[in-house]
């Protein structure tokens, strides 16, 4: 089972977790190695305040679009747990992936 942290600052307590630190990171691991089975998101991705850095939403709308688009294929045993301490956030990246699993795995 392969497991993604995607986190710009915080380590996973499990050290099974492949640690990626920003959306270019995951994209690429993604390109690279298929999607996971498992990925726990943080949204905040940014260092400082401010930066237009893309967020763990932005990746979550990447793999949907890409899954879409056939560029890639999100597993139907694929799961995914959101870590960030951003409310908005967090729910944001939950409330849209589990509407799109739902959808894609009728």
């Amino acid at each position: 089972m392969t497991k993604l942290y995607l986190d710009d600052i915080r380590d996973p307590k499990d050290s099974s977790f492949i640690v990626v630190r920003s959306f270019n990171e995951a994209v690429d691991f993604v390109k690279t190695n298929g999607v996971p089975d498992y990925i726990s998101f943080d949204h905040d991705l940014g260092l400082e305040p401010g930066i237009n850095e893309k967020t763990g939403y932005d990746f979550a709308k990447w793999l949907v679009e890409a899954d879409l688009n056939e560029e890639i294929e999100i597993p139907i045993h694929f799961r995914f747990n959101v870590h960030s301490a951003n409310p908005i956030g967090a729910k944001n990246i939950e409330e849209y992936l589990k509407g799109y699993l739902r959808t894609k795995n009728k």
